[in-house]
């Protein structure tokens, strides 16, 4: 009996060992695959892309310079060649002083890139999606974006006036634009029960109904807001809210809003 137990347990060691291994390779895996997704504008060329355009655009010369320039950004190029490999890919995100600097997708729902990268391939880091209820045409009232603490851990730097000072913009990038916005508001939350009454649920506000309804989400924003930034936002200006999860407490959320600039 005691040989039996004795080999039960190396198999058992053996098997908590093979486990072990595997977990590891994946966890290896996410963060090698989060980083190629941090990489990925910098990995496809404007030469490329200049080409494939002045191949299918008669009156643009075979140069980068001319087409970023006349035509569109380079950075939107790039989003608009992405957009060719995943259809899915609506835009960039990224914010100068931190990590955050990832392609952003939009499916028929809010779970599927929750364990999907931007590949369309499983990953526990998933992918930035933005809310399957933004609509582009005419465009929703808040760009609402989500991403697992993996990805998006950075935006809770903004708990702290100081690093805010520092970097006040975050910059999206579509194909068809390529905008920065300032930030607004910076706090904690969390996702409430329903039967929790007279709370701020920020992440169901993509598009105001009305004046009355975009207003109030702007004043809870700023009133839940760690700091007075000294910017607000008024009906009519594009927002965009990065959510990601906090552990300051169960259910815990940091968000950050911010209002699309409006070049003079």
């Amino acid at each position: 009996m005691k040989k039996v137990a004795k080999n039960i347990f190396y198999i058992a060691l053996e098997i908590c060992m093979i486990l072990s291994i595997i977990y590891i390779f994946k966890y290896c895996y996410d963060i090698y695959s989060t980083r190629k997704q941090s990489n990925l504008l910098n990995e496809i060329s404007i030469d490329d892309i200049a080409s494939e355009n002045s191949e299918n655009a008669e009156n643009i010369e075979n140069s980068k310079v001319d087409i970023v320039k006349e035509v569109k950004t380079e950075r939107m190029l790039k989003v608009e060649k992405l957009k060719k490999e995943n259809s899915e890919i609506v835009g960039w995100v990224e914010i100068e002083g931190t990590n955050i600097n990832y392609p952003v997708l939009q499916a028929a729902d809010n779970s599927y890139y929750l364990t999907h990268d931007y590949q369309k391939k499983y990953s526990k880091s998933g992918a930035i999606f933005l809310d399957k209820d933004y609509v582009w045409n005419p465009p929703s009232s808040n760009l609402l974006m989500y991403g697992h603490d993996r990805l998006f851990k950075d935006i809770i730097k903004y708990k702290d006036e100081s690093f805010y000072n520092k970097h006040p913009n975050i910059r999206f990038t579509t194909n068809e634009e390529d905008a920065d916005y300032e930030i607004i508001a910076a706090f904690y939350s969390r996702v409430y029960y329903t039967s929790e009454k007279n709370v701020f649920r920020y992440y169901y506000f993509v598009n105001a109904k009305n004046e009355k309804e975009y207003n109030e989400f702007v004043q809870n924003a700023k009133k839940a807001s760690r700091y007075d930034t000294g910017k607000t936002a008024k009906y009519g200006d594009q927002l965009i809210t990065l959510s990601t999860c906090s552990y300051h407490t169960k259910d815990g959320r940091f968000a950050v809003v911010a209002r699309k600039k409006i070049n003079d």
